[in-house]
This record gives structure tokens, sequence and C-alpha cells, in this order.
């Protein structure tokens, strides 16, 4: 299930050689299942025909504020109270000066005028058009009305120049309307969230480490941020982005995310490690490469110290912890065993040998397993099991607080 199911999302199009993007935009929206309704104005239409965008979103598309036909009269307020919010993708410089002015002379202006929901702004524009200091100084009057506006990306723009004004990609658009319309239950709260593999150097070309891609990780970072959490992510070596609006520590081996961890830990009100740290390390990293020879190679290891146990040993009352693990075989009494050894109040555990639960893939099912019950979970993608297990740390927190 998406976060964005069954939402009424009215999607404004302005003017812009974006446009097309947009209609993308729609196509991803009625995928997970929300309801689009889409503003034109007059411009817009100069890029991109409205039947484009009624044939996407299933539904009409309006375009005049005079609108002869009785169901519209009234549309510049009805159609913002139906909506859940409002986005403006691309916005240009000229809505942008229209919307910051308070003016109400296009269907869209006066949309957004009469708005009550949250409203999310896309500029779009020439690199030294965004520059400008009114359009900055535009902006910045945007974000005072409490909107929220997505920051434009950089690269080649349709004027052949190169730089800032690229319209964003659709990802940080979903992002800030997930954050913005997310249940806020976990806003005040700092939570701490490791991810990914760690990297145990053997030479300077070769380590030890495992096929943790850190999807899961990130996926829960992303889902507690949305929620309102300040989210602190701490991720061994992936090829994945930093998540939006999160504070990544990058780190390698398992002695440099155990240092970041129990760094940050004190200050946290949620731990959650969903990081696959190498449980051993070579006793010695050689300076130079080892060559190969024909008497094969003999690697001694010793134990890296066990980040999750050291954080339930240090623990504080309030704070709730939760750990991850990954099995082969006895899944539910291996995780009963972490939990209690560990002194965790929740612990995720997942079949490393399925093929839809293992790593790397885009899909998770896994058991929660707390101090008094056990909750297995439907296959669900990453992002819908972050939420899942974000759930059960509301409750946790809240049963904490109670206890206080």
């Amino acid at each position: 299930m998406s976060g964005l199911q069954g939402k009424n999302i009215l999607l404004g199009v302005t003017g812009s050689i974006a446009a097309y993007k947009a209609a993308q935009w729609v196509r991803e929206l009625v995928k997970e299942e929300a309801v689009v309704t889409v503003l034109m104005t007059g411009a817009a239409e100069k890029f991109v025909a409205p039947l484009t965008f009624s044939a996407l979103s299933g539904n009409p598309v309006y375009r005049d504020m005079f609108d002869e036909s009785p169901d519209r009269v009234m549309a510049h307020i009805n159609l913002s109270r139906e909506a859940d919010a409002l986005v403006i993708a691309p916005a240009t410089a000229q809505t942008i000066a229209r919307l910051a002015g308070g003016w109400a002379d296009t269907l869209l202006a006066a949309v957004v005028l009469a708005a009550q929901v949250p409203v999310v702004i896309c500029p779009a524009m020439n690199s030294s058009m965004l520059a400008h200091p009114a359009t900055q100084e535009n902006m910045n009057r945007l974000r005072q009305f409490g909107y929220h506006l997505v920051q434009p990306g950089s690269g080649a723009l349709a004027c052949g120049e190169t730089g800032d004004g690229r319209l964003a990609e659709w990802e940080a658009a979903r992002e800030a309307l997930l954050f913005l319309l997310g249940p806020a239950d976990l806003k005040g709260k700092s939570v701490l969230i490791t991810a990914g593999p760690t990297r145990e150097p053997i030479d300077p070309v070769r380590f030890l480490s495992n096929r943790s891609s850190g999807k899961m990780g990130f996926a829960l970072a992303q889902a507690a941020q949305r929620r309102g959490a300040a989210v602190t992510l701490v991720t061994g070596p992936v090829a994945l982005a930093d998540p939006w609006g999160i504070d990544v520590i990058r780190v390698t081996t398992a002695e440099e995310m155990a240092a970041a961890v129990l760094g940050q830990a004190p200050a946290m009100d949620v731990i959650i490690k969903s990081a696959a740290v190498a449980d051993f390390r070579p006793a010695s990293c050689q300076s130079l490469k080892i060559k190969k020879t024909n008497q094969g190679l003999r690697l001694d290891l010793i134990k890296n110290r066990d980040i999750l146990a050291e954080l339930g040993h240090r623990r504080q009352p309030h704070q709730v912890l939760v750990g991850f693990a990954a099995e082969s075989h006895d899944h539910l009494s291996e995780g009963q065993r972490k939990l209690r050894e560990k002194n965790l109040d929740l612990i995720v555990v997942n079949d490393i040998l399925g093929s839809e639960t293992g790593f790397d893939v885009a899909t998770n099912q896994v058991t929660l397993i707390g101090r008094k019950e056990i909750h297995p979970l439907p296959l669900l993608s990453k992002e819908a099991t972050a939420d899942r297990i974000l759930d059960r740390v509301v409750t946790l927190l809240g049963e904490k607080a109670i206890k206080e």
C-alpha cells in the first residue's frame, strides 16, 4: 500500500517546456492509486494538450476561471476543498511572482489563494531567471506563506545552457508529498538508523563483506523522516543516494560504524539497527597487495564488537531499541534469543534464503518479535515494511511514555 493511495492530488501545470514531465508525474500518481485532477494555465496548453492529462488522470482538466458548466462555476473554491494536497509543477517565474503577490487572476492562482491544504511548488526556469533577486525574494515569500518549495535540479536546460532550474525529479516531489501528508506521529523524536554492509579490509584491494544493499535501512530512514522524525542514517558502502532531508554518516568498517552509532546513540529516542555488520575482520590488514601463490592463503579472523548488544547494555529507559536478524533457519527461536540477550524492544526477522525476501530485492517479508507478541507480516515492498515497523515503534514509544 502506498502512502499516496486514495489521496486527492490537485496538480497545477504552468507554461514551461517541463510541462511534458508533469504528464509522467500524473502516471506515477495514478500508478500509486492517487486521484489526480489537473489544472492548466493557458500558457501550459501551448506545450501539452489538455486531452493528454485528461487521458492519463481519467478526470476532466480544469482550465477556465469562468467555465459555463454549472459544476465548475465555483471551481476556484471547491477544487482545493476536495483535495488533500495541491502541487504546482512546473512552476514558472511568472507563476511564482503571481502567487507571491496574492493575485487571483487565473483559475490556478485563485485555487492556491483559497487552498487550506498543503501546497507544493516545483520551480522550473532558466538559471538566470531563477537566480534573479526578484525570483529569490518571491520564493522566500512563498515559504513564509507556508508553501513547500521543492529545490529545482541542475543540468542541461531547454535553452541550451547548463545550470540550476530543471524541474525536480518525481522522487523529490513524492517525498515532499509523503512528508506533508504523513501522520507526523514521530514529530519531535530523534531516530538513528543503520543500513548496508561493512567492509573489513584484507589488503589495499580486497575486503570481507556481505550482500546487504542497504535498501531496507534507507526505506526506514525515509519513512521515519516522512513521519516527522529528525533522522540520522549511518550507512556502510552502498550504491544508494543520500535520502532527502536526512543527516547521513557514511562509514566503511564495523569499527567505524560502532564509533558513529555509539557516539550518536545517547541523544536518540529510537535506534533501529538494520545494518548487516560483519561479525569478523582480518586480524591484520596488509599494507601491500597480497600476491597469488600456489600455496593458498590463510586468513586469521578476530571478532568485531557487537554494536547492538552494546546499545542494549547502554540504553536509556525512554529509548526504543530495534534490531534485525537475517536468518536462514530457526527464525523464531533465533529472533527470540537475540531479543532477550541483547535487551531489545523489538527484533525484525527475515529469511535470507527467500527469493523475494533476501538481499538486494525490492520486497521483504518479516516477522516482528516483541517481548510479549509475535507479528508475521505479509510480503510487502520495503517501503511498506518500513511503515509497519514504525507503526510498532510508535506504539512502543507510547507505552514507555505511560510508564514514565
